[in-house]
Order: structure tokens, then sequence, then C-alpha cells
């Protein structure tokens, strides 16, 4: 039996992009109509690689700068989700370059809840597996804060449950604008430990 379904939902790939360095404080992404990936990722942004230095997310179980696996290769957004800060933010629409996006999906409700290990599966077989939510942080408020001023101070807050995901690439490929990925989700129930 697989242990992980393939679900009705499927999602457009609407924007595609890479952050190349870490030394601007803002981020600065560059857009792509088309993205090889290896195992690494994106072989040409910062967040690349198939380990990476620990940081202030995973301190609990890592000393910083620890050596780890990189499940934090490409980050993934909903293009429902940009609309809904845009809208707490009083903008028109919020640019995907200004959040460090890799990708920008449509269609797939309540993104950045996906079940750790889902997969998101192109047409070509590359898949990305979900590591976790990705928390809102300060680079992109300082971003939008440069492009808006004012709107930037505001953006943790409106982003909060927004943000999307992290995943790594578990098979190669490549990913083109207005192509469809398909969910897959592990075939499991939810953990009732917490209650317990």
């Amino acid at each position: 039996m697989p242990a992980l379904i393939k679900t009705r939902h499927s999602a457009t790939i609407t924007w595609l992009g890479y952050v190349p360095h870490r030394d601007d404080p803002e981020l600065v992404t560059r857009p792509l109509e088309r993205m090889p990936l290896t195992w690494g990722g994106y072989e040409g942004d910062c967040h690349a690689g198939v380990t990476r230095p620990s940081c202030s997310r995973v301190t609990s179980q890592h000393p910083r700068n620890t050596e780890i696996r990189n499940a934090r290769q490409l980050s993934i957004v909903s293009a429902e989700d940009l609309r809904a800060i845009a809208a707490e933010l009083g903008l028109e629409a919020i640019d995907p370059a200004w959040l460090g996006a890799s990708i920008v999906l449509e269609g797939i409700a309540d993104l950045t809840y996906l079940p750790p290990s889902s997969r998101l599966q192109a047409p070509d077989g590359a898949t990305l597996t979900v590591d976790m939510e990705n928390l809102p942080c300060q680079f992109p408020a300082l971003t939008i804060e440069k492009a808006r001023p004012g709107r930037g101070k505001a953006f943790r807050s409106a982003a909060k449950g927004r943000r999307g995901i992290t995943a790594w690439v578990e098979r190669c490929g490549a990913l083109h604008l207005g192509e469809t990925m398909t969910l897959h989700v592990p075939a499991q129930r939810a953990w009732r430990g917490a209650a317990a």
C-alpha cells in the first residue's frame, strides 16, 4: 500500500524566482520562467545545497551553524495568501520577489498548513517534499517598507499563517511557469499525542 496518497488537488505555478545572495538585508529575488532542480534545489539560489548551516529555526535541536540536511531549499507561497496579505496591508498586490519566494502556486487552499512530508509533483516527475511552515521574518518587511513606505512594519502579523512552506527536492526535474503540480499527502491520521 502506498505511503502517500495522490489527491484531486492541484495548483498552477504562477511565479518562479530565486535569491542570488544573502549579503543584502533586503530580499533581492529574481524571476524565472523555468527552474531546473537538482538534489540541492535551484543551483543559483542562496538557499541551495544538500546541507546547510543550522539557523534560529532549529536551535532547539542543533547549535547555530551546525551542518544539517537542507530541508529549506525552496520557499513556496500561495497566490491566494499573497492576495490576503496585500489586502491586510492595504496594497493592491504583493510582489513575490519581496518575500524571497521560490514558487507561487494557485489552487491549493490552506497551503501553509499542508502536512509535513506531503509531495508536490510536476508533470515531468520533479517532486518537492514539504518540510514545514515558513514563519514570517523581518527581511520581507524591510523590502516591503522600501517598496511601499509605511506598509512593511505590519507584514509579520499580516503574514502569520500565510507565509507558505519550505520544501526540498525529492526528485530532480524542472518546473515551468503555467504548469500544474499535483498534491500527494501522507496516508496517516493526524497526530493525537498533543492531546494526551
